[in-house]
């Protein structure tokens, strides 16, 4: 499917809850925070009849979020039933971890085909401070091990002011099999735009401090936007996506679906086409095959991140 600025649009980020074990500040910034309802969230029988309408469209990579998508039951039985969909290239998953260990053999025999770790230090107080909760970060790198044993893995850490002296250890897990490091500039959306910005041109310095031969492969090594860079003594590679200090919307591929339905074509914006409201008013495939063409219709040229505010929505009710 392609939209009127000519880009392929084929990648659908799925958030299947908007709740969390964690309470990172930039994501989801406060205790007492409203949640959906139950009876809101979209059912897994609607999340796949989203995705068939989707494939008709040659949408075929799907990306299960959340909130902390593990935190619902039987997502094993989410992937599998996407798997089972005639034309789907590739499901994955993004995670915190947290419950990785635990579910990693059912996730692997329902065919997932990669994960992604959200970890953005590796000191345990700055870890606790950032998440507002005690577990340690030795059991997210446990899980992370024992998944690059079975998996492709990319750890996700935001570029933060306070993480500056942990980019570096970050980055040194990309020496490990099987895993890539990826930094992420944070967006400025709901509580993260007070944040200072953390440019990834600031982060590229601090690595070549160590890794002098750090230098840039043209390489794809997953669905997203990320550009790599690879050093000799790193098996891995050190990704960026810097969104905001480098705008990549002219190659932008995803849309994404909330939680409770909403096709949204653009992170930026609060704009989208409820899918909800069409399946639960009895709509069938064209029907639903039609709103996802005028949601790709309605995608902008590009976010206005530098000059305007972007969602007062929280990362965890979008779908980071």
């Amino acid at each position: 499917m392609t939209d009127r600025y000519g880009r392929n649009i084929r990648y659908l980020r799925l958030s299947l809850t908007d709740r969390c074990n964690l309470r990172c500040r930039y994501c989801m910034p406060t205790e007492g925070v409203a949640l959906c309802a139950h009876e809101d969230l979209l059912r897994y029988e609607e999340i796949v009849q989203i995705a068939r309408a989707a494939l008709a469209l040659g949408i075929d990579t799907f990306k299960l979020t959340g909130g902390e998508p593990l935190v619902r039951r039987d997502v094993p039985a989410l992937v599998s039933a996407l798997k089972a969909l005639p034309g789907t290239r590739q499901v994955t998953l993004t995670t915190n971890g947290l419950l990785l260990g635990d579910q990693l053999d059912a996730l692997v025999a329902a065919g997932l085909d990669a994960v992604n770790v959200s970890l953005d230090t590796l000191d345990d107080a700055q870890y606790h401070a950032l998440t507002r909760r005690d577990s340690p970060v030795a059991g997210v790198l446990d899980a992370v091990r024992a998944a690059a044993r079975v998996l492709p893995v990319k750890i996700n850490a935001v570029l933060l002011p306070e993480t500056a002296d942990q980019w570096v250890p970050l980055a040194r897990l990309a020496a490990d099999p099987g895993v890539d490091v990826r930094f992420i500039e944070q967006m400025p959306i709901g509580k993260g735009e007070a944040d200072p910005a953390v440019s990834a041109d600031r982060l590229l310095a601090a690595l070549r401090a160590v890794w002098p031969d750090l230098a840039p492969c043209a390489e794809r090594r997953g669905n997203g936007p990320a550009h790599y860079y690879r050093a000799a003594a790193l098996s891995g590679r050190i990704g960026c996506i810097d969104a905001v200090s480098h705008k990549f919307c002219a190659a932008c591929n995803r849309l994404r679906l909330t939680c409770t339905g909403m096709l949204r074509p653009c992170l930026c914006y609060d704009d989208g086409v409820d899918l909800r409201a069409l399946l639960r008013g009895g709509a069938g495939p064209d029907a639903l095959q039609a709103a996802i063409e005028a949601a790709i219709a309605a995608k902008p040229e590009a976010h206005c991140f530098a000059a305007c505010h972007g969602s007062e929505q929280t990362m965890n009710t979008i779908g980071g």
